[in-house]
Order: C-alpha cells, then structure tokens, then sequence
C-alpha cells in the first residue's frame, strides 16, 4: 500500500499545484516597489541629451512611467494604445527607452508618434534595474507622494488601463491612494 501511495499522493500534490498555477494571470508579477518610494532617477533626455530627464520633477502629480525598446515587438503593439491614452491627459506618460540606440528611438517616434510627455534615455540599462525591470513593455503608475502603486508587465491595453490604472489614478488624486501588484 506505501509503495502505491507516496507516488499518488506526490501526484496529487503536484496536480494541484498545477492546477492553482494556470488559474492565475500569467503577466502578474508583483513588484517589491508597490507602495514604496519609486527609484529616482536622472537620465539624458532622448531629444536632447543636455537636458536631463529628472523623476523628482513630477513630484506632487501622479504619472506613468513606460519602459520600451525599438527592438520589444510588445512596445510596438501597445504603441496606439500609448497614443489613445496620452490624448485623454488623464497623467504623464514619460518613457525610458531602455538599452536602445537613440537615432533608432527618435526615428520611432517620429513615424509613429510621440505619446510621451518626456522620455529618458537608459542605454545601460542601469536605472532600469532600479525599477526592477527585465523585460519590455513594462509600465508603472507612481502617485503623487512619489509612491509606487501599480506595475504592469505586457503590453498596455485599453482594458488594463481602465481597469486597474485609471481607478488608482482617480483615487490618488482624490488622496486615495489604493495600492496592488
């Protein structure tokens, strides 16, 4: 009977592990940040090197941050969706183009258009790596006290954006801020 039942019951175990596993998200990672201070940064700004691109400027106003890359097909298929919700004015979108070559990210942006209100440029990667960051897309919803309240891996969607970041937008501007990974 023992010889049958460690096997099964290891079977078991690990069928429901799997079973717990494919029911959740697969594009929810949590972030150590969500609800800490978000890494500051200064960085070039891609259009103009001489002017820094700096996070403690936006202190006061809650903003996006979007990483993205010439190179991440995910950046190009969010792209539109970039644009849509940079027309409503709802919160800043600064982008980090991160590991990319400048000439490439300005000629980007120059075809199909510039959702971001600022964007810096990480060719190291290094500030990057404070947020946590490896891989593209990746967008994060900072709050007025500088706090990080949301992180979302994947391309934006319309969907995403009304679900779980304008809500947290609205609440942050209204002094409510609800956080969540």
């Amino acid at each position: 009977m023992l010889k049958f039942g460690v096997p099964l019951a290891l079977a078991v175990l690990l069928g429901v592990f799997l079973f717990v596993g494919l029911q959740r998200d697969p594009s929810y990672v949590p972030s150590p940040l969500i609800g800490k201070q978000a890494p500051e940064f200064t960085l070039p700004s891609l259009h103009d090197p001489d002017y820094p691109v700096a996070s403690k400027e936006l202190a006061g106003k809650a903003w996006v941050l979007n990483v993205w890359g010439t190179w991440c097909g995910g950046c190009r298929q969010e792209h539109d969706t970039l644009m849509a919700i940079a027309r409503t004015g709802a919160v800043p979108l600064i982008g980090l183009n991160w590991k990319d070559d400048g000439a490439a990210a300005q000629q980007w942006l120059s075809a199909l258009g510039n959702p971001y209100a600022v964007v810096a440029s990480d060719p190291e990667g290094r500030v990057a790596i404070d947020w946590g960051v490896y891989g593209a897309p990746e967008t994060f919803l900072i709050g007025p006290d500088g706090k990080v309240l949301f992180k979302h891996i994947a391309p934006m969607t319309m969907e995403v954006w009304t679900k779980e970041f304008l809500p947290r937008i609205q609440a942050a501007n209204a002094g409510n801020v609800p956080a969540g990974g």
